[in-house]
């Protein structure tokens, strides 16, 4: 029996929604990845209502309940549920712009909550065992530190990090500008340790034993951080670096550049930081994204304090 989870191949979308589609690449610029998981989509909705006998002209709010209780019952992914909804609305938003239906079915129909997991912070022991692994004072020992210190220092996203050029870096005054999400630029500080191990890498044994001979890319030259072949350092790269350490003190899969970034607004919450000041330095475009770390604080505040007062736990 075919499940909504898998690929509907008896089924062919509709003219609604093949007009759908193409109003989403003329009018709304979706790239051709974002077009196929709507496609696939709109073929199990369309699945679903013909096994209801019904299709997308006559689709009813029940037959769109239906619909999301069938995919919740398949094994489905919250996400995934939360995705198909998504593009079911916005078809028969469509619709009804286009005049091809009088009513909206869906307007009405909840669009299931994803549970938001607590990110996986480190402690401040774990991060520092991280950075002492980097053993010795080598060219490459010296890059791994630099990147361990400035992704936990910044908060910086993996991406932000191998983004970095020389004019991004002035460690005269300690600050750095990274190029985040929606190309939206941020200026934050450098903390002390920081801002040393970027100046080690950045002297004569450190990056310039790695620049070759010829740049492969122009762009190459003013990247600050580089992999062995004198290239940009790419993102693989660098969740490799992140990833070996890891490895090396026994985090294994719990470490990733992602949990530094959490460590670091975890840490600074827990030491006093206004939450508007981690906002602007994780460069988060709403406040709500930045109150996750405000519960993990919380949790461990928690967790602290059942272990450690005597009447926390109800024994006398």
């Amino acid at each position: 029996m075919t499940t909504p989870a898998d690929a509907v191949e008896s089924v062919i979308l509709d003219e609604c929604a093949e007009d759908f589609l193409t109003w989403l690449v003329i009018e709304k610029g979706r790239v051709s990845n974002t077009l196929e998981s709507y496609r696939r989509d709109l073929l199990r909705y369309q699945d679903h209502l013909s096994r209801r006998e019904s299709d997308t002209l006559s689709a009813t709010g029940d037959d769109i309940v239906a619909f999301v209780h069938v995919l919740q019952g398949s094994g489905l992914a919250a996400a995934s549920v939360t995705r198909t909804l998504v593009a079911v609305r916005g078809l028969h938003r469509f619709l009804v712009a286009e005049e091809k239906r009088l009513d909206d079915p869906a307007v009405d129909v909840e669009i299931p909550a994803v549970s938001r997991g607590l990110p996986k912070a480190l402690t401040v022991a774990e991060v520092a065992s991280v950075i002492d692994a980097v053993v010795g004072n080598d060219h490459v020992a010296r890059r791994d530190r630099a990147i361990l210190e400035t992704l936990y220092g910044t908060g910086a996203r993996v991406s932000e990090l191998v983004s970095l050029s020389f004019a991004d870096v002035d460690l005269h005054d300690g600050l750095i500008r990274l190029l985040g999400k929606g190309s939206k630029e941020r200026i934050v500080p450098v903390g002390r340790h920081a801002a040393s191990a970027l100046q080690q890498w950045f002297e004569p044994q450190g990056r310039p034993t790695m620049e070759p001979e010829r740049w492969t890319r122009r762009s190459d030259a003013d990247a600050v951080f580089l992999n062995q072949r004198g290239s940009r350092l790419s993102r693989q790269g660098a969740w490799g670096v992140v990833r070996r350490y890891g490895t090396e003190v026994g985090l294994g899969a719990k470490l990733s550049p992602h949990v530094l970034r959490h460590s670091c607004a975890t840490h600074m919450l827990d030491h006093g930081a206004d939450i508007r000041t981690v906002q602007e330095l994780l460069g988060h475009a709403s406040i709500s994204t930045t109150q996750v770390y405000t519960k993990v604080s919380i949790e461990r505040l928690m967790n602290v304090y059942r272990a450690a007062h005597p009447r926390a736990t109800g024994a006398s």
